[in-house]
């Protein structure tokens, strides 16, 4: 159900082990606080603070996989990570700002492909790369042992991100997630190092729906090259594939109740699905449990056991057939696979296995791919539960992208 960090939880305390000398910390560009200027839609991607988390030798990067027991590239590079804020869009359109690490290289240094990864379903705001490690840290420091610039983005609402997370809304993952990339870019200038502007993207779970939809707005003209995507395990089709899933039992209980819950509160922010929490929730006070403060183990202890004591019959009976509102939050959520455009390579990756995110998902994403005449594939990783499906796949997932930059 959670997101949980399982083997990658130890690396922190290797991580802690890492140097960040005051002279190297003191030299990052700081900015200017954003409540210092108005934020303006031009200055998306701009850097507001960045903030040297840990300078990694190359014996540190070994140890850290090692302690994870994930497998690290055979001769990795230091790595200097970093954690970033940076001026993007809200919701609205409105300028705001968001948090993501960067992980830089520290031999290679000119050209940098680019790996961009999107992090699983996290409720709490301490919960993301740049306020604690895991697989929002981990993931990107692969990439940049291997020579690539690594990014993870927290998302809107997460972290130092002011507000609400906007929990699987595409169009603010993908515009939190590009304008990473540009900050990701200025701050490899400001260390002396050059990204050529090449970029792949890959995710897990949420972060799978969240690589597809910036996947889909980079090919739309960005200034990137976008040469590959790698989605693992996402919840592609909410309506066709995960509620289905959700509403017949297919879901492990305690994982429906809680994507449910959190889903239907995220919506309605942005949505309005209910006026109050009474009209779908048993206990209304189940709204208040998603304001960013509380982190997952608060946010379960006090859910129920299944969606059925979760929400009321009135709204069990609208999600079998939703309109309105309801079918509007799912239509533009479930679009993150529809309407590419031929070019780019796609290799969906999930597991068959899988109670919190069905196989359903990539198999209907995969259609929708083949429909616009993109070159996709789907791997069944096997009889595996969700967050194991990210350790198998994740190994195959590096070796493409490396493929990829030397073909």
């Amino acid at each position: 159900m959670r997101t949980r960090l399982l083997a990658l939880a130890c690396a922190g305390l290797v991580l802690a082990t890492a140097t960040a000398p005051a002279a190297l910390a003191a030299a990052v560009p700081t900015g200017t606080a954003p409540a210092a200027r108005t934020v303006t839609i031009d200055d998306r991607g701009s850097i507001v603070t960045a903030r040297l988390l840990a300078r990694m030798s190359p014996e540190q990067v070994t140890a850290y996989f090692e302690r994870a027991k994930f497998p690290a590239p055979a001769r990795p590079q230091g790595v200097d990570l970093y954690a970033v804020v940076y001026r993007t869009i809200g919701v609205a359109g409105t300028p705001t700002t968001a948090g993501g690490v960067v992980a830089l290289p520290a031999r290679s240094r000119k050209n940098l492909w680019t790996v961009s990864y999107a992090h699983g379903t996290t409720v709490g705001r301490s919960e993301v790369g740049t306020t604690s490690d895991g697989e929002g840290r981990a993931i990107p420091m692969l990439f940049a042992a291997a020579g690539f610039a690594g990014v993870a983005p927290d998302y809107l609402g997460l972290g130092a991100g002011p507000g609400h997370h906007p929990y699987m809304d595409a169009a603010t993952e993908a515009s939190a997630s590009a304008d990473l990339l540009r900050a990701a870019g200025e701050l490899a200038r400001q260390q002396g190092r050059t990204l050529s502007g090449d970029m792949l993207a890959t995710g897990f779970s949420q972060g799978g729906h969240a690589a597809m939809a910036l996947g889909k707005e980079l090919r739309g003209g960005s200034g990137f090259r976008l040469r590959g995507v790698a989605p693992i395990a996402g919840p592609y089709h909410l309506r066709e594939a995960e509620l289905p899933a959700l509403l017949d039992g297919r879901l492990q209980p305690l994982s429906a109740t809680f994507y449910l819950a959190y889903w239907t509160v995220s919506m309605n922010r942005l949505h309005h699905l209910y006026d109050s929490p009474s009209e779908v929730f048993r206990d209304p006070g189940v709204a208040e449990l998603f304001d960013g403060d509380r982190g997952f183990d608060e946010v379960a202890a006090a859910l129920p056991g299944s969606p059925q004591d979760l929400v009321t019959d009135d709204y069990l009976k609208r999600l079998k057939r939703p309109s309105g509102a309801l079918l509007t939050a799912m239509e533009r959520n479930d679009a993150t696979c529809a309407g590419w455009r031929p070019g780019v390579p796609v290799r969906l990756f999930a597991a068959r296995g899988d109670r919190d995110v069905v196989i359903a998902n990539a198999r209907r994403c995969l259609r929708d791919l083949r429909a616009s005449g993109v070159k996709a594939s789907l791997t069944d990783v096997g009889d595996v539960e969700h967050r194991p499906s990210m350790f198998r796949t994740m190994p195959q997932v590096f070796d493409w992208f490396v493929r990829l930059r030397g073909a």
